[in-house]
């Protein structure tokens, strides 16, 4: 456990993510995290009222990070907007990987995106969590339809495409693809959505 009193929240919120991106919420007990983080039960409750506010809070930091991450991925360089939507979409399968094994860490932690990990095991029982993870979405959402009204300007898909629907129908689709391949154990549906990916976003206008 960190030796500092300020880092000790985020030392359980580290330990928790990466527990409950491979076991799920439910599959994680209270004691498996205290456990690993080596913390008192006190020092989890001096933090966190329940289990689920401790969900609530690890989401909420989990989807601020990826939004920071969305928005310097979106930035603009010397891409066209649509290379640079792309891109998210050709790292989204790396969000599913496992991290290695060993004790927890900042550096450790689990890369499986809590999204599609979380989405349908906690709306049925978290409405706070439901309400984090759905508001959570939004905002990626809109960051993608930006992007393509980014690519509208500069010409690399055709003006006539509606942005915000666009956006939803693609988080729609890579979303769907997450939960196949995890069905199949394979890439193919990571595959399948980046040539519909294309197809939807069409040709760049001439």
């Amino acid at each position: 456990m960190p030796t500092e009193p300020t880092s000790a929240k985020d030392h359980i919120l580290d330990c928790g993510e990466r527990l409950i991106a491979n076991k799920g919420f439910v599959g994680v007990g209270l004691a498996e995290i205290l456990a690993v983080a080596g913390v008192p039960k006190g020092s989890f409750y001096h933090y966190f009222s329940s289990k689920e506010r401790f969900g609530e809070v690890l989401l909420t930091r989990y989807l601020d990070g990826y939004l920071q991450r969305l928005d310097v991925l979106f930035k603009p360089d010397s891409r066209t907007a649509r290379q640079r939507l792309m891109t998210y979409w050709s790292y989204w399968n790396m969000s599913q990987c496992d991290s290695a094994p060993g004790a927890c860490s900042v550096a450790e932690t689990s890369a499986k995106c809590l999204i599609v990990k979380l989405s349908a095991e906690v709306a049925d029982i978290s409405e706070g969590m439901r309400l984090t993870l759905r508001d959570g979405t939004d905002r990626v959402v809109r960051r993608i339809a930006l992007c393509l009204e980014d690519a509208r300007t500069d010409g690399s898909v055709s003006s006539s495409l509606n942005a915000e629907s666009t956006a939803l129908t693609l988080y729609e689709l890579w979303l769907g693809a997450s939960l196949l391949a995890k069905l199949r154990r394979d890439a193919s549906p990571f595959e399948h959505a980046l040539i519909s990916t294309e197809q939807l976003l069409g040709l760049p206008a001439g």
